[in-house]
C-alpha cells in the first residue's frame, strides 16, 4: 500500500475538489479554490485502511501511549490507526482519546474522553491541517489534563510553512501523509 494509492483514492472518491472560480469556504472562514474532504476517505474501508497503515508506518518510531484529537474528524482517524497498530506484527497498544469542543454540561463534565494517566505521552491527530487551530486546541486540552504532547499528525497538510512554524512554536512536530501540492499534482486515473 502506498502514498500513490491514497492519492488515487482521494480522486476516485472525489474527496479533493478544485474550483478556481467560486472556491470553497473553509472552517477557518477563508475561501480556497481547493477542498479536501477526508471524511469521505475515512468512510470507505479500503481508503481508511490505507490511511491507517501509512500513518502507522510514519508514527511507529514515536514514543507514545495515546492517540486522539478534537471531535469529530479525529475520532475515526485515531480509532483506525489504533486498531491497525494493535493488529500489526509490531502490536502497539495505542489507546484513543477525544477532546470535546466544549466540556459536557452533565455527568462528569469532561472535556476529554478516554482512559489515561497524567504524564502519559500522546499524539494529537486531525484529518486536515489548514490553520492548525484544531490541533492546538486538542494539544492544549491534553496538556491541561497532564498529558505530554510533542507530536501531531494529519492526513493532508494543506497549510503553508508558516502554519507548521506556528505548531513548532507550541512544541509540536508535524507529520503528514499528503500535502495540497501532492493532490494538485496527481491526475485521476479516469482522466
Amino acid at each position: 500500500m502506498s502514498k500513490d494509492a491514497l492519492l488515487q483514492a482521494f480522486h476516485d472518491l472525489e474527496a479533493f475538489k478544485w474550483n478556481a472560480q467560486e472556491g470553497f469556504r473553509l472552517a477557518s472562514g477563508k475561501t480556497s479554490p481547493y477542498y479536501v474532504d477526508c471524511r469521505i476517505v475515512l468512510a470507505h474501508p479500503y481508503s481508511r485502511h490505507l490511511v491507517a497503515q501509512l500513518a502507522f508506518d510514519l508514527l511507529k518510531p514515536q514514543d507514545f501511549n495515546l492517540i486522539g484529537g478534537l471531535e469529530i474528524g479525529a475520532i475515526p482517524l485515531a480509532t483506525s490507526i489504533s486498531d491497525f497498530a494493535f493488529t500489526s506484527g509490531v502490536k502497539k497498544e495505542w489507546r484513543t482519546f477525544v477532546v470535546r469542543k466544549q466540556a459536557k454540561d452533565h455527568g462528569l463534565g469532561k472535556l476529554i474522553e478516554g482512559t489515561f494517566d497524567q504524564g502519559e505521552k500522546a499524539v494529537v491527530v486531525d484529518d486536515v491541517l489548514t490553520t492548525g487551530g484544531s490541533l492546538l486546541k486538542a494539544t492544549d486540552a491534553a496538556r491541561n489534563q497532564g498529558l505530554e504532547v510533542h507530536h501531531a499528525f494529519v492526513i493532508v497538510d494543506r497549510s503553508e510553512s508558516d502554519r507548521q512554524d506556528h505548531l513548532t512554536e507550541h512544541g509540536l512536530t508535524l507529520s503528514s501523509l499528503l500535502s495540497l501540492d501532492d493532490l494538485k499534482r496527481t491526475v485521476p486515473s479516469s482522466q
